[in-house]
């Protein structure tokens, strides 16, 4: 049985083209899946503290050293980092905000980029720690960015994955969703294809 992690963040809730694309890939998923654990975490509805002094302080302090919301930083953290060492895969529904992703999103990402955990450094430089793990990004677009001087989405998620060891790594842009003309219809059909020969 494997684990599925999924990280939900589109602001939007039942006209989000990314969750529309997640509901698809979990039907699509547990039909060829059936016995596989799906967990999702919808850093949207429930958004989590962006990196503070509190979670700094968790992380570098002893646990007789912190505070009270140094702890409760450490400790949701520790969940976070938890559920994603338990995953096999690692989906993230991640919509375009102005050429980037949400910062709901990143602030997830800073709570599970940890040295000692998900990464380490070495004499030669810092080692992923999570190799063997498989990440799908499904993104939703309101112009045409892939390849683009634009899309600061994919690089960036890539250049993550790989920090923390995760090379495997497939995008499935839905785009041109704000274009005029059939590029909404065009652009969610062509995701949805991709997506179903995924599973």
């Amino acid at each position: 049985m494997s684990h599925v992690l999924i990280i939900e963040s589109s602001a939007r809730q039942q006209d989000s083209v990314s969750r529309q694309l997640t509901r698809d890939f979990i039907q699509q998923w547990q039909a060829a899946h059936p016995g596989d654990q799906i967990n999702v975490r919808d850093v949207a509805a429930n958004p989590l503290p962006h990196l503070d002094a509190d979670l700094l302080g968790g992380w570098m302090k002893p646990a007789e050293q912190r505070s009270m919301p140094e702890q409760e930083a450490f400790e949701r953290s520790n969940q976070l980092t938890d559920e994603l060492l338990a995953a096999d895969v690692l989906v993230m529904a991640a919509p375009m905000y102005n050429f980037t992703i949400p910062s709901t999103l990143k602030a997830w990402l800073d709570h599970v980029l940890r040295a000692g955990i998900t990464f380490k450094y070495t004499p030669t430089g810092p080692q992923g720690l999570l190799q063997g793990k498989r990440a799908i990004v499904l993104t939703a677009r309101g112009g045409i960015h892939a390849g683009a001087g634009s899309d600061h989405q994919e690089p960036y998620l890539r250049q993550a994955m790989a920090f923390i060891g995760i090379h495997d790594v497939e995008f499935i842009h839905a785009e041109g969703l704000n274009m005029s003309g059939d590029f909404h219809e065009k652009g969610v059909n062509q995701a949805k294809a991709r997506l179903a020969a995924l599973a």
